[in-house]
């Protein structure tokens, strides 16, 4: 949360607490704040859609109901904004929120997911920034809708923008699209945009989560300019208007847990790491979901998540592997499939590209933890691959004065094996294994290459 809206969000919180004790009271008299939301609009339940997934959806998105004008992208009166603390990252789009809530209350906790209505409509516009130069031109993708059906699960479905921005397509499969991203330099890059098929909506938005990911009260409790300009905390908004069940007070909102946004420096590392995986991670790396043994749910204490030094079930090869090792990015494989868009990528689906700065602040997390000094593992040059020739491979690290051995058949260097002193000479196929040694720190993972040398044939 940026520094200055916190601040605006102290000092509301400072004068209900002082004014504002009765139960309600978000709604009471001596609230001497105005609200972000006036007057509650009620939406017909479904808004357009159909009441299960198996019914007729529209094949326009301006045949939902969801806007008044789809290509200006002006939402129906009933639906409400809203934004999160720690948004899911998806490969750098923006996203614009709005929610449909029909007649009946949202059934609010203060640490554990809500249950909504039946019809309750989400809808979620992507864009993605298309020029480095000019991040504010950007190119509208798809917009999401996800729907709480009459069975009281939830549904999704996915609309792809035309080029001209005049409607959205209902997709029923999913679909991959390169978009061409003009860089600082001037040139172009390519960036890949997965639209998910309705199956792969509900692997995130599954029964366990509770369907509904984000709202919840840990995401929602903190400011948001609405479009009348009132700078209000979401909570307090929807709770005037009606929407949650129990009736919460402005004085709960300082007692509520709110998520760590990765900038707000006045919150803890530790605080801001935990926020970044119950965004991303939580809504199946929890108790009776995936195979998995750790929990990342910020509502879990740290202590009970086996997140720090806890065990893995899948050790990616990696010798004294944990879910975070203290000080050991290399180690930590939690981090590892972050940082990859590799097949071991997490989560496995919905993003294309790493998350840099969800990356740094893991790794600025891990790293701040006590623990030995690590030594990034050796690297081969050059990488592995087919050469028609013997060619030479050198081998170096981080640290200049560190002790390297190696393999050539694909075993696992130790202290016994060759140590490398001088370019090596490859003339036949091998498989070069590389790990660094040095007194006084933890020993590196192995870094490994294949080559493959002669005509192919």
């Amino acid at each position: 949360m940026p520094t200055n809206r916190l601040r605006v969000f102290a000092l509301y919180l400072i004068v209900l607490a002082l004014s504002d004790s009765s139960p309600g009271g978000a709604r009471g008299s001596t609230d001497l704040l105005p609200h972000g939301l006036s007057a509650r609009i009620l939406p017909q339940p479904y808004l357009r859609m159909p009441r299960r997934a198996d019914g007729n959806l529209p094949a326009l998105l301006s045949q939902t109901g969801a806007f008044q004008d789809a290509a200006r992208q002006i939402p129906d009166r009933a639906l409400i904004p809203y934004d999160l603390v720690v948004a899911f990252w998806s490969d750098g789009a923006v996203k614009s929120r709005w929610v449909a809530v029909p007649d009946g209350k949202i059934k609010f906790s203060p640490t554990d997911e809500w249950t909504f209505p039946k019809g309750t409509v989400f809808v979620k516009t992507f864009e993605l920034a298309t020029d480095a130069a000019h991040p504010e031109v950007k190119r509208r993708l798809e917009t999401r809708l996800l729907v709480c059906d009459s069975d009281g699960g939830v549904y999704g479905a996915v609309y792809k923008w035309r080029p001209d921005n005049s409607d959205a397509d209902l997709l029923k499969t999913s679909v991959t699209e390169e978009i061409p991203i003009r860089t600082a330099a001037g040139g172009v890059r390519n960036q890949t945009w997965y639209y998910p098929s309705p199956q792969d909506c509900l692997t995130c938005h599954n029964a366990r989560a509770g369907g509904v990911l984000g709202v919840k009260t840990r995401q929602m409790n903190h400011a948001f300019t609405y479009p009348s300009g009132v700078s209000d905390n979401e909570l307090r908004a929807w709770n005037h208007i009606g929407l949650l069940s129990p009736d919460i007070s402005g004085a709960d909102l300082a007692t509520l847990p709110t998520l760590a946004a990765a900038d707000d420096e006045t919150r803890s590392l530790t605080d801001r790491a935990r926020s970044y995986l119950d965004a991303n991670c939580s809504q199946c790396h929890r108790p009776e979901q995936t195979v998995a043994y750790f929990d990342a749910r910020y509502e879990t204490p740290l202590e009970q998540q086996a997140l720090i030094d806890g065990p893995v079930l899948i050790d990616q090869g990696i010798d004294r592997p944990r879910v975070i090792a203290p000080h050991d990015i290399w180690r930590s494989i939690a981090f590892m499939r972050v940082n990859t868009v590799g097949d071991i990528k997490m989560p496995p689906v919905g993003r294309e590209t790493i998350d840099d700065r969800g990356v740094a602040l893991l790794k600025r997390w891990i790293t701040g933890m006590p623990g030995r000094d690590v030594l990034e593992p050796p690297a081969i040059s050059p990488a592995g691959g087919t050469f028609g020739a013997p060619i030479q491979i050198s081998l170096s690290d981080s640290e200049s004065d560190a002790d390297i051995r190696y393999t050539l058949d694909g075993s696992v260097p130790g202290t016994s094996d060759p140590r490398y002193q001088n370019p090596i000479t490859l003339s036949g196929p091998a498989v070069v294994r590389a790990r660094a040694y040095k007194d006084g720190f933890t020993r590196s993972i192995p870094q490994q290459e294949v080559f493959i040398i002669g005509d192919g044939r």
